[in-house]
């Protein structure tokens, strides 16, 4: 049910502000499904003369279902989602529950680019079966939640699931995007139902696979991430495997044409004769696929002698063949678990990239608790034969929250305590790891993600060391930074020993936030949250009134707003509830601040089962939604520029 919506004026000054940033958003709007659209441009008509859109609801317990694809069917929050035929890929089509899985984050730029010829690292995540506690896009309530935070060292990311069409949750885009890491999808065939797929789409003419392809670059440009892994894990007909390259040609092109950036990778699986026969190398039975895209990701039951018959066979492109470790040590590898380092020392000696096939072995087959100990032994190890890659635009704000922790933190001010887990809420994480200092490597520095303290988010970094006698200060380097036309050139932090001092010195340290911002971007306008619309209005007694007439009530609807996606970092939502009865002169008194409901990544938030009061006969009951934008500089901007909308609601006659 809709709810109508009453109309206050503002000044002029304010109507041409809001008209400057309509036409700017219109812009944006173009790529968003026409639903959405028609409904943010009538909602802007009406506020053009507006301070504040005020809804009127009666309310009902009667209500529309939500779509399951959409909404998790317990909480009824928003979730990425996956397809699971040919069929729901060739009718998919963008609508308004949509946006909620379209990446804030654009693809951040970096030193070296991903095109450089230097031997890349890709983290293929596959963990018991995808879309987990990951899938809730507004965030969850986890005690101990999967992170993951090693950023710097790798290049592309792979969300993976034995789903048809895996399309990446939206916190996993954010938070690498955020790290200029790409990110992929998976495009899955298996078994017996895989190969009926394969000869839909691929046995006939080139209009078939085309609008698979098509479909698919479609899906990769409205979420806003990178790519496609193409998994083809079953025979095919002569006529579909004579397709498949044509298929990769073309969805490659398309792709390149749509996503700037975009990559399509082929697992190694399927030869040219039609036959699923895994190599484990990169050869004449499977170079056409190699040929026909960006990129071969091997098998990973390969030796020494693969990478060598490899090196004639990739020639210029060593870069793009990227030779899969799996890191649970499945089959006949060379090196898994604490011991992968030794794969990769093979084939970084040959100059090949390496695709880490599910390192959330860490955290599913070890103890919970020493996760973090865990996770940070695994990387260490295989830190040497990680390159990195550097940051070079600004403004760089980071408060090093990993998008989780056991309460959360605004600027220094509790603002509620529990654990969650919110992806897109990682900020830009720093090169953690262990350095020696000294002759006799008594001196150390190490870096660690700290959950005990935060200023900003739900954690911090912690810094610990020991400075030997004949050091006089060390450094840890958090960031490498490529920035034009700019001297800066790393963000590090220096100890000194006290003046005087002649001993062994320890030392301890939690850093909260960093920030490097371009002054000219301080001197541009506030931008101003416009439009702000409330919609899918659902209402039901509260649990524990269900027996008779409620004194609370649980609410639950959809908010949207317009905004310049550009210069945002994220939104926090705020309410005001049960402050007025509707009459003139009887408001009641409402608390100076408003109260946290939680973070947006994109320009409409769902509200699930917030408590309200019920009205009373004759009575009508008020509560305001309050959108406050963060900008990229990391700066609050003033509560008069945050956008509002209310809803006033009545008992039914």
């Amino acid at each position: 049910m809709e709810a109508a919506a009453v109309t206050v004026t503002r000044s002029a000054a304010r109507r041409r502000r809001g008209r400057q940033l309509q036409e700017e958003q219109e812009e944006q709007e173009e790529q968003e499904p026409r639903p959405r659209r028609r409904r943010r441009r009538q909602g802007r008509r009406i506020k053009d003369e507006e301070e504040e859109t005020v809804f009127r609801e009666v309310v009902s317990f009667s209500q529309d279902p939500l779509p399951v694809r959409y909404y998790d069917k317990d909480t009824t929050k928003p979730v990425s989602f996956y397809l699971s035929s040919l069929e729901e890929l060739l009718a998919w089509t963008p609508r308004m529950e949509d946006g909620f899985n379209v990446a804030l984050e654009p693809l951040a730029c970096r030193q070296p680019p991903l095109s450089s010829q230097r031997p890349r690292t890709l983290l293929c995540h596959d963990m018991m079966g995808g879309y987990l506690d990951d899938r809730f896009i507004q965030g969850s309530v986890v005690q101990t939640p999967y992170a993951f935070y090693h950023w710097q060292c790798i290049d592309i990311f792979v969300y993976f699931s034995h789903h048809s069409v895996t399309i990446p949750p939206v916190g996993w885009t954010n938070a690498a995007h955020r790290h200029g890491v790409c990110v992929l999808g998976t495009f899955i065939t298996e078994w017996n139902e895989g190969g009926r797929l394969c000869e839909a789409f691929l046995a006939g003419d080139e209009r078939s696979y085309q609008a698979v392809a098509d479909r698919l670059v479609q899906i990769a440009q409205f979420f806003r991430f990178d790519g496609w892994l193409i998994n083809i894990e079953n025979s095919l007909s002569l006529a579909a495997v004579g397709n498949t390259p044509p298929f990769l040609r073309y969805l490659t092109t398309q792709l390149h044409r749509q996503v700037p950036g975009g990559l399509v990778l082929w697992y190694d699986s399927v030869v040219q004769s039609g036959q699923l026969k895994w190599q484990d190398e990169l050869n004449q039975h499977n170079r056409v696929f190699f040929d026909s895209c960006d990129g071969f990701f091997t098998n990973y039951n390969w030796r020494e002698e693969h990478l060598e018959r490899m090196l004639g066979q990739a020639g210029e492109r060593r870069a793009d063949v990227y030779v899969g470790v799996d890191v649970f040590a499945r089959g006949n590898v060379v090196g898994g678990r604490f011991d992968t380092d030794k794969s990769l020392e093979l084939i970084r000696k040959h100059g090949f990239s390496v695709a880490l096939f599910a390192p959330g072995w860490v955290y599913e087959c070890l103890e919970k608790k020493d996760f973090f100990q865990n996770q940070d032994k695994f990387w260490g190890r295989l830190e040497r034969y990680l390159p990195t890659h550097s940051i070079c635009s600004l403004p760089f704000v980071t408060s090093f929250c990993l998008g989780m922790g056991a309460r959360r933190v605004c600027y220094g001010q509790e603002e509620a305590v529990g654990p969650w887990y919110h992806l897109s809420a990682q900020e830009i994480q720093p090169l953690f790891g262990e350095h020696r200092l000294g002759e006799d490597g008594r001196g150390w520095v190490r870096t660690h993600c700290c959950l005990e303290d935060a200023w900003h988010g739900g954690s911090s970094l912690l810094v610990r060391g020991v400075i030997p006698p004949e050091v006089g200060n060390v450094a840890v380097s958090c960031y490498e930074v490529s920035l034009r036309g700019c001297l800066l050139l790393d963000l590090l932090v220096c100890f000194s020993r006290p003046p005087g001092s002649r001993e062994e010195e320890s030392f301890t340290c939690r850093l909260g936030e960093l920030q490097v911002v371009d002054a000219a971007s301080l001197l541009a306008p506030l931008p101003q949250v416009e439009t702000v619309t409330i919609s899918q209005v659902h209402w039901q007694p509260a649990a524990s009134e269900r027996e008779g007439p409620p004194a609370l009530l649980q609410l639950s609807c959809t908010l949207q707003w317009s905004f310049l996606l550009s210069q945002v970092r994220c939104f926090r939502i705020h309410y005001w509830g049960g402050t007025s009865d509707g009459s003139p002169g009887r408001e009641l008194p409402r608390p100076e601040m408003p109260t946290f409901l939680g973070l947006a990544f994109a320009t409409q938030y769902r509200i699930v089962d917030l408590l309200v009061e019920a009205a009373g006969p004759g009575q009508d009951r008020r509560v305001e939604f309050l959108v406050e934008p963060v900008l990229k500089e990391g700066f609050r901007v003033p509560q008069a520029e945050w956008g509002r909308a209310a809803l006033l609601y009545s008992a039914p006659a």
